[in-house]
């Protein structure tokens, strides 16, 4: 059920680390395979744990999702089955989310008598605002693909066995971008909405300058001068 034990936290919190650093990726997909995305944490390492211990252990989780939201490069998440709890946590660290229509998302960690810890209360919320966010965490309900994609909880949804490759295609369309320009935006905009839009704005200035000296930047305005705007190939030797 890709459920959240330490071993699988490490495992991903290694993974993560590598891509930060990997400069020839140019985007990542999150997939847990065709079954399902992630079922949330293992409830019988919870259980086995104190207050103290089991702070400890929601601080790693936070932490390796909150590396998996700071990814320089953008991040598909492709959703089968189920995200649920930790599962959907995790999801909500994407730019971009694709759902099967059989899919069914949650925070049901209400139902334990527990609430979410690891980002569903902060990102959830920035998401699709307070109220719909609080109806979820609340109740603790799942919703289905459907509602999921109104709700704005999910970006798009296709048809049941196709959610991979649909994002592994937008993540290559991405991919085929300016990747400082593509940082930069995902900065501007992360950090953007947790300030003073004056603030942001001089953040903005701040990033723009930086992706104007970029070599993608001049690759960019010569291939809309001598051909127009969309045909521009970006990166090393005009390569995506």
């Amino acid at each position: 059920m890709n459920a959240f034990d330490s071993e699988q936290r490490d495992e991903l919190a290694t993974a993560v680390r590598r891509l930060a650093d990997a400069r020839d990726v140019r985007a990542v997909v999150l997939y847990g395979g065709e079954r399902l995305f992630a079922a949330g944490a293992d409830i019988k390492t919870l259980a086995a744990l104190g207050p103290d211990e089991a702070r400890s252990w929601n601080r790693a989780l936070q932490r390796t999702f909150d590396e998996v939201a700071r990814l320089p490069m953008p991040v598909v998440a492709a959703i089968t089955g189920y995200a649920l709890g930790g599962g959907l946590e995790l999801a909500l660290c994407a730019d971009y989310r694709v759902a099967a229509d059989d899919a069914v998302l949650g925070q049901p960690e209400v139902q334990l008598g527990l609430m979410p810890g690891s980002g569903g209360t902060q990102r959830l919320v920035r998401l699709i605002g307070p109220s719909r966010a609080k109806n979820l965490l609340m109740t603790g309900r799942r919703v289905r693909a459907d509602e999921a994609l109104r709700l704005g909880l999910v970006d798009e949804v296709v048809p049941s066995g196709s959610a991979y490759d649909a994002a592994l295609d937008y993540a290559r369309r991405l991919a085929e971008g300016p990747a400082a320009a593509l940082e930069a935006i995902k900065v501007a905009v992360d950090y953007g909405a947790g300030i003073s839009v004056s603030v942001g704005l001089a953040l903005e200035r701040s990033l723009f300058a930086e992706v104007f000296a970029t070599p993608d930047a001049a690759t960019g305005i010569q291939s809309f001068l001598e051909h127009g705007p969309g045909h521009a190939r970006f990166g090393e030797n005009g390569q995506p």
